[in-house]
């Protein structure tokens, strides 16, 4: 793994935050800071800007020349000691992605999620089966290996939904009624697929809507598919980890946190939901769609 993908995602672009605001309190530079850790300007851009974990030493360094009280030091080293604590999704760095691997990371720190899924069931609700059906077909090469470690992760990330501390996030989301048709060659296997989702979505936190093909052209026809992650609130003057758009297409992904295109989004939410039939009806429309497979 590179610096770019090691380390705890949220932590660094809260701790990249606070340094920016405390070097710009103190009328620093970035040459001057970079002087001071005895490294190259663009180490500290990256710092800043969240892309790689902060030695506590380095942070020091920081907050003495940033002239910071010594309540703030702690918080900062506190912050740093959290970049570089790596995630359960590294030890399978050889499957994984970078792009993906910063985006499971700002999942399993996430509080709020909403999904808006246009073609496939979401990983958070996919069954063994259907996950080694999708990469089975995207990628007819792979080994078993490799495939069962992709699938590995997968289903490990969905823990997130029933852990304890940290709290479960609330995960919403809204399927097109077309990702309950698309069907995979087992019938059978994706009729227990469907009934998996009826069980996730019994848990509290949790909320699945179907959108229903007769409801008309979203405005989510114009974004496809698309991943809404809201984060809690940071301790000390950290501030809170922005809401980032997730898009992400076959070769790598976009995370989107400008207020603009977090707000264009949010629009596009809400025009789902005011689409989508609620809960009940959803859970009526699926169980109808299981009820075909028995035909």
């Amino acid at each position: 793994m590179t610096d770019e993908t090691s380390g705890s995602t949220v932590p660094r672009r809260q701790l990249g935050r606070l340094l920016t605001q405390l070097r710009e309190e103190a009328s620093v530079t970035l040459d001057a800071a970079a002087e001071a850790l005895d490294c190259s300007r663009q180490k500290v851009w990256r710092i800043e800007k969240g892309l790689v974990p902060v030695r506590v030493v380095d942070a020091r360094v920081m907050c003495d020349l940033y002239r910071v009280s010594e309540e703030m030091k702690e918080i900062v080293a506190g912050l740093a000691k959290e970049t570089r604590a790596k995630g359960w999704w590294h030890s399978y760095g050889d499957v994984v992605p970078s792009w993906f691997s910063l985006y499971v990371g700002l999942e399993s720190s996430a509080s709020l999620i909403r999904r808006y899924d246009s073609e496939l069931i979401p990983g958070l609700l996919q069954t063994r089966e259907y996950a080694t059906e999708l990469f089975r077909r995207k990628n007819p090469t792979m080994t078993g290996e490799e495939r069962e470690k992709l699938v590995a992760v997968r289903l490990q990330r969905q823990g997130i939904l029933v852990r304890r501390l940290p709290s479960a996030p609330t995960l919403k989301v809204v399927l097109s009624e077309a990702v309950l048709r698309r069907t995979i060659p087992d019938r059978r296997a994706m009729a227990e697929q469907l009934r998996h989702l009826l069980d996730v979505a019994a848990l509290p936190n949790v909320s699945l809507r179907v959108l229903p093909l007769s409801a008309g052209p979203p405005l989510a026809s114009e974004t496809g598919t698309f991943v809404l992650l809201g984060f809690p609130s940071a301790f000390g003057r950290a501030s809170t980890e922005p809401t980032t758009v997730y898009l992400e297409n076959i070769t790598g992904a976009l995370y989107l946190d400008k207020p603009a295109e977090v707000t264009a989004f949010e629009h596009v939410w809400n025009d789902l939901e005011t689409l989508a039939p609620g809960e009940a009806e959803s859970e009526k429309m699926i169980k109808m769609i299981i009820e075909e497979h028995h035909d």
